[in-house]
């Protein structure tokens, strides 16, 4: 599906803050709210925008996070994917190509949590070799 600048800046706009009301939204775009509402619709429906959503603040979310490069054995992916779905400090993993197969995102609460995870990913089967970043600081966050 082909979008067009207006869809574009709506998606900008939404992307900034998804709680803004079609009126602000047509104001803020120069069109009038139905034409808003008809290009969310669509948007909706052709699975572009598949969800708003809430972005918890630094208040919320939890201190800790780290970055998992995980090395797998040959076929042992669905294994060790099945493992990081039951570890609740898993936000979400990706796979990749090169050295590693597999990023995994992590959030803990503290220190000791964090490291219990960590060490049980680098023990799953399946997982040959692991690497952790820490996260320091945030300097650029456009999710």
């Amino acid at each position: 599906m082909q979008i067009d600048e207006t869809d574009q800046a709506l998606i900008a706009a939404l992307t900034e803050n998804a709680r803004l009301p079609v009126a602000d939204l047509a104001r803020r775009l120069g069109v009038a709210r139905t034409t808003v509402q008809a290009r969310i619709d669509r948007l909706v429906d052709r699975g572009l925008i598949t969800g708003f959503t809430l972005r918890k603040g630094p208040g919320l979310r939890p201190p800790l996070r780290a970055t998992v490069l995980i090395s797998v054995e040959p076929r042992a992916t669905p294994a060790v994917l099945d493992r990081l779905k039951a570890l609740p400090q898993v936000d979400c993993v990706h796979t990749t190509s090169g050295r590693f197969d597999l990023i995994a995102q992590l959030a803990a609460q503290d220190t000791e949590t964090l490291d219990r995870c960590l060490d049980s990913i680098g023990e799953a089967k399946g997982v040959k070799s692991s690497e952790s970043l820490i996260h320091l600081s945030t300097r650029i966050d456009r999710t």
